[in-house]
């Protein structure tokens, strides 16, 4: 068991300043890592939770884009640190402290935020992004760093090739030290013992401090640079040789983890649709590697069924997650997810949906593959999700069908 020197010699940061347009209109007025998940977590909940879990206590989250719902969750439910022992969680938005200039990339976002390092002086820093979905516990990818004396240790998860060009291709020798790596190309290069999946970069970083100081203070004297670790950063230092990828791996079976990157509102919904499935890929409810949050002062969840007036049963939960305050009265809810505060009523039927908080369903109202946002008051007897060429004059309609209501949507007559 490593001692708590050994965890002061690391800081963690954590970039969440992500303002995630592809997620549009879930990110209308939030940040990405704000964005609701699982009936009652935020997706920054995960990163943060694995941080907790692997004994790293001293953290910035780097905050940016429409922060503020983010910046209330951290203060509500992450105010667990003890700052007399040298624990901390703080919010670190643009300061200025460099230029008069927003963060303009992941590495111009840690350049301008150097001065953290120079009053810890870390060994090690963690960088983690707070937009995914997984569990990890640090301390393997920081004993794979040390053990290899690496200047960079990347994460790297295996993917379907399909799809992969939306993040950074690793080729890696048998020794996992990184020969190449390309940022998001049309063309993604396969693993070679497997054409239909790819080598990718989960965007968790463990450097060595000296060696992250070096590359982001030189990278910000570049005028033709993105700032940017994939575009910029790591394949520089992918020329040095001292790059290495940790395989993702599940500890106990050794098959490639569970990792999603939640880039758009399709993934989005197949990452939460995999929460409800029978045996499902992502546990929530391991309780030797909690995943907290802020945790909102309502009743339990409650269930009322009914009759319909030919004598049928009206009401019913299978397959679905629901939150706190919620009342499912007479409603037919199925591999669906709600969050706190819903109210289901009588004869209605929502089926492969995602509901956020206070959201309100009238009588024989029917959801099928939709996701609404918090706030709204769906009417009486509408429909939505079935017939797509109507939804789209009201609603977002994803490429694969998928129906997203705003936050706050009020309908007329």
């Amino acid at each position: 068991m490593r001692s708590l020197q050994w965890f002061r010699k690391i800081v963690t940061i954590v970039l969440a300043g992500g303002q995630g347009e592809r997620l549009y209109p879930l990110t209308r007025d939030r940040s990405k890592p704000a964005v609701p998940y699982g009936g009652g977590y935020r997706i920054i909940d995960f990163t943060l939770s694995n941080c907790v879990n692997s004994g790293l206590r001293r953290l910035y989250v780097l905050t940016q884009y429409k922060s503020f719902s983010l910046d209330k969750h951290l203060q509500k439910g992450w105010n667990i640190f003890d700052y007399e022992a040298d624990e901390f969680l703080y919010r670190i938005p643009p300061q200025r402290r460099v230029g008069l200039k927003w963060y303009e990339g992941t590495a111009d976002a840690i350049f301008q935020n150097i001065y953290l390092l120079e009053r810890h002086k870390p060994e090690h820093v963690l960088i983690l992004s707070g937009d995914h979905i997984y569990k990890m516990d640090y301390n393997a990818l920081l004993d794979f760093h040390l053990e290899r004396g690496a200047a960079l240790t990347v994460s790297a998860a295996v993917v379907p090739r399909e799809g992969a060009q939306q993040f950074g291709i690793i080729e890696a020798d048998a020794k996992w030290r990184v020969t190449g790596f390309t940022e998001k190309p049309e063309d993604p290069l396969p693993l070679p013992d497997d054409p239909e999946r790819c080598l990718v970069n989960m965007g968790v970083y463990c450097f060595d401090t000296q060696a992250l100081v070096r590359a982001v203070c030189h990278d910000a004297r570049l005028a033709d640079s993105n700032h940017d670790f994939g575009r910029d950063i790591i394949p520089e230092l992918v020329k040095d040789g001292g790059v290495y990828a940790y395989p993702f791996r599940d500890q106990r079976t050794g098959k490639p983890a569970y990792w999603r990157d939640i880039g758009t509102l399709d993934s989005y919904y197949a990452a939460s649709m995999d929460l409800v499935s029978r045996d499902p890929a992502f546990n929530l409810y391991d309780r030797e590697w909690p995943y907290r949050t802020w945790q909102a002062p309502v009743p339990p969840a409650k269930s009322v069924h009914g009759f319909t007036p030919d004598g049928q049963l009206a009401g019913m939960i299978a397959n679905s997650i629901v939150g706190g305050g919620t009342i499912i009265s007479g409603g037919h809810v199925e591999r669906s997810i709600l969050g706190r505060n819903v109210r289901v009523n009588s004869y209605c039927r929502i089926s492969d949906s995602i509901l956020f908080d206070d959201v309100s369903v009238g009588r024989y109202a029917e959801l099928h593959r939709a996701i609404v946002d918090k706030d709204v008051v769906v009417p009486e007897g509408m429909i939505i999700g079935r017939d797509l060429e109507k939804d789209r004059r009201l609603f977002k309609v994803t490429e694969e069908g998928l129906v997203v209501v705003p936050k706050g949507m009020r309908f007329k007559d």
